[in-house]
């Protein structure tokens, strides 16, 4: 009970500096959402083998200190850095340089994750020193702390007030002495009433012909408003793009397609996250501790890729971000089919496809939910959207791998046992009363795999109907920019 609360309390501590962090930097950053998000989420799925090196370096033997530094450590460090991590002034402007800046942070993520995967591999199958440890652990020191060069270099090489940037919130307008609260409202209801009285094809024209039949039409109703002759209807809620409070997001269908679709997708590749140890022996590999490490690796790549694609597909062609998630699941359907089909090599195609697949939902989701939906309740949105993960995983995971997965142990023992029989030995019989079922050979996680693949199938197809429904937003987030 004791170990339960302390994962309970554990667990939901990382909630909340996984919160802090995120919302805070895509409010500092609303033009650059997906590689904000990529990077933060790609550098917490590091996090663990970061520690884990650390821990090598430090005390190996003792277990006991594992526990006192991840109990100890993360405290320390929020600590510090809890007045920095906020919603700063600079988030109104867009720097030049910020492509440059993102392209190099990437190329250390990238540097990074190739990194720890060569040291891993290389601890994993070779006996090495502790002072080799050591030295790894100072380079990868080093590394982590690389990308602190950026703020630093803009912080003394360059002017904040450079003409090029772009105001992207402006701060509001102070509204005139003489203008009453009623008439500010009346002129939002009626800018509300325009986007609910246009006509479907003036969102098809051209962005010139379409502001100016939009402010024609906003014309029209301020006169007859302004004359009596027409009654302008009250909004009910925000509409998609706009700031939504979480029991607003709640009653929309998008909000809904995302949330089963990250459900399906990323429960399906927590499942084989879970069970990557028996599938791995189940298809009689011996050093399980390999694929562990590269779907870590492979987590970190995708949620990295994940933000830093779907980015060049809203920025460069202000299409729907979830055709990204789209894509993403598609490749863990193909992944879970490898699995399935137990090849020789399948293991580590399939732990590269999932891992890339899973990760990416977790650069993409934040992202795509902060356009819908806004970034006012982002924080409340973001986390009721996480809940997706665990309730699929314990659905895929706790009740449909296990049970398939012991099914087939048991039949196996069952044969086993009739074998025995036939055989006559009773030493073998007395051995395999004591042995925990085991199961051997694709056919294991072969149902498993299937039903997991289909689950990716029906994702991507809920992504795509998200897809079809929010391109006109798109079209207005991201369409003046282009244009």
């Amino acid at each position: 009970m004791q170990m339960c609360v302390l994962i309970f309390v554990g667990n939901n501590g990382e909630t909340y500096f996984n919160t802090a962090a995120l919302v805070s930097c895509v409010q500092n950053f609303p033009k650059s959402r997906g590689p904000v998000v990529g990077i933060l989420k790609g550098f917490a799925g590091l996090s663990g083998a970061i520690l884990t090196q650390i821990y090598t370096m430090i005390n190996f033997p003792d277990q006991a200190s594992l526990i006192f530094m991840v109990a100890v450590g993360p405290a320390m460090v929020v600590i510090a850095l809890m007045f920095i991590i906020r919603p700063v002034g600079g988030h109104r402007q867009v720097r030049p340089s910020d492509g440059l800046s993102f392209t190099f942070i990437y190329s250390v993520c990238l540097l990074l994750a190739a990194y720890l995967m060569g040291v891993m591999l290389l601890e994993d199958l070779v006996s090495v020193s502790h002072t080799l440890v050591t030295v790894f652990t100072v380079i990868l020191f080093i590394l982590i702390l690389v990308p602190i060069v950026i703020p630093i270099a803009l912080s003394f090489c360059e002017d904040p007030r450079h003409p090029a940037e772009e105001v992207l919130l402006p701060k509001p307008e102070q509204q005139e002495a003489g203008k009453s609260e009623q008439d500010a409202q009346e002129h939002e209801v009626i800018l509300s009433e325009v986007e609910d009285e246009k006509p479907k094809e003036v969102d098809s024209l051209p962005a010139s012909e379409r502001q100016k039949r939009i402010a024609q039409l906003q014309a029209k109703l301020f006169h007859a408003a302004a004359e009596g002759a027409v009654r302008v209807k009250r909004r009910r809620g925000p509409h998609r793009g706009e700031d939504f409070t979480l029991m607003q997001a709640l009653i929309k269908a998008d909000f809904w397609l995302i949330f089963f679709s990250l459900l399906l997708g990323s429960g399906s590749g927590l499942t084989v996250i879970d069970n990557l140890g028996q599938m791995s022996q189940s298809l009689g590999y011996d050093n399980t501790h390999i694929f562990v490490s590269m779907i870590s690796i492979w987590n970190f790549l995708g949620r990295v890729g994940g933000g830093y694609f779907s980015e060049i597909i809203v920025r460069d062609h202000a299409y729907p971000r979830p055709i990204a998630m789209a894509v993403a699941q598609l490749f863990m359907a193909v992944g879970h089919v490898f699995f399935a089909m137990g090849w020789p090599g399948a293991m580590y195609i399939g732990t590269l496809l999932i891992g890339l697949g899973y990760g990416a939902h977790w650069a993409i989701v934040p992202a795509a939910a902060s356009e819908l939906f806004g970034l006012k309740k982002f924080g409340a949105l973001y986390n009721f959207l996480t809940l997706a993960n665990p309730a699929g995983s314990l659905v895929f995971s706790g009740v449909i791998a296990s049970s398939i997965y012991d099914r087939e142990a048991e039949k196996q023992a069952h044969q086993n046992h009739i074998h025995q029989q036939i055989s006559g030995s009773i030493f073998s019989r007395m051995f395999a009363q004591d042995e925990p079922l085991k199961c051997e050979g694709s056919i294991c996680f072969f149902l498993t795999s299937m039903i997991m693949s289909g689950f990716c199938v029906i994702a991507a197809v809920l992504s795509m109907i998200l897809v079809y429904r929010t391109k006109i937003v798109y079209g207005h987030l991201y369409g003046k920019s282009r244009t």
